[in-house]
């Protein structure tokens, strides 16, 4: 797989996606000045983090199992975390917090054809030696602040890409979930529903208890507060 790097680009993810033509490739940038997450949501992606997306076209792919491609994306930035001495865990669905801060957001934009999966646009930020914007410190971290000292993003982003060449199992993503029979809030187009959340299930859907009854709920359904 090609890899192409840059100093800085407005997007890794959209510059994947103005680059379909070469296929299947790696594109990492020092910074971006229009980083963005999950629902549009503005990404700081400041000099010092690690800023990578990964394109990749399927030719039979279900559909059905896109979440695969998801949970295996926040389990190698949690490997690759572990590798570092830290301690990570998945907030539902992807994104990566240590020391209850967010560390890493994940974007993944997916292109379909009928029942399969086209084309996979995998986006990674996450916070190595970056400096965060002083409104950012009470929810969000680095891995140079978690441990006290810089670290070689070189290495980070060697250890990324390795693992982002693996596969890994349902049960060592809900490993990493962090607030399973806990009390939490999801918020819908109707309002505020405080369940409890149970599990995931292969589709990556949340699995919940409301008033006594099981029932499950998707990320593009609902946004999730602990």
């Amino acid at each position: 797989m090609k890899i192409l790097e840059f100093d800085t680009l407005p997007s890794t993810n959209d510059y994947a996606k103005s680059h379909t033509n070469e296929g299947d490739i790696i594109v990492i940038a020092k910074s971006q000045s229009k980083g963005r997450g999950s629902k549009n949501r503005s990404f700081h992606s400041g000099m010092g983090g690690l800023y990578l997306t990964k394109l990749t076209n399927y030719q039979a792919y279900p559909a059905k199992d896109v979440f695969q491609i998801l949970r295996n994306t926040s389990i190698a930035v949690c490997k690759t975390l572990e590798e570092f001495g830290l301690t990570p865990a998945i907030k539902w669905p992807n994104d990566i917090y240590v020391q209850n801060k967010k560390i890493c957001g994940i974007l993944i934009e997916n292109t379909f054809s009928g029942a399969f999966l086209a084309r996979s646009i995998v986006g990674i930020g996450l916070n190595v030696n970056n400096r965060l914007p002083d409104e950012l410190h009470p929810i969000a971290t680095t891995m140079s602040e978690a441990l006290g000292k810089n670290t070689d993003v070189n290495a980070v982003k060697q250890s990324l890409i390795l693992h982002l060449n693996q596969n890994f199992s349902s049960e060592e993503y809900r490993r990493y979930i962090f607030f399973f029979k806990q009390a939490v809030t999801l918020i819908q187009a109707d309002g505020a529903h405080q369940v409890t959340a149970i599990d995931v299930d292969e589709q990556g859907r949340l699995i919940v208890e409301e008033k006594g009854q099981l029932r499950t709920v998707t990320a593009g359904e609902v946004s999730l507060r602990l």
